[in-house]
């Protein structure tokens, strides 16, 4: 179960909140007037972003993706 605190609460005693966050890896939802405003959730490392998508597996890509296109690279059907 989630625990709750109001903003009194939980800026008096962040430090101590944290602590408990690592130690549980449970999250805390912070409320004003016993309605939620926010969360502290245990942060979590993302993804490595180079990684190669299995799916594109030996694709080969050509020429620099950011290089504007010229008409001639067009289909003359599409010009």
């Amino acid at each position: 179960m989630k625990r709750a605190v109001n903003i009194y609460e939980a800026k008096a005693h962040l430090s101590r909140l944290i602590a408990d966050l690592q130690r549980t890896g449970k999250s805390v939802t912070i409320c004003r007037n016993r309605v939620p405003v926010a969360d502290l959730v245990p942060h979590r490392k993302p993804g490595n972003p180079l990684k190669q998508d299995p799916a594109l597996k030996g694709a080969h890509f050509h020429g620099d993706p950011c290089a504007p296109v010229g008409e001639e690279d067009w289909p003359e059907d599409l010009r």
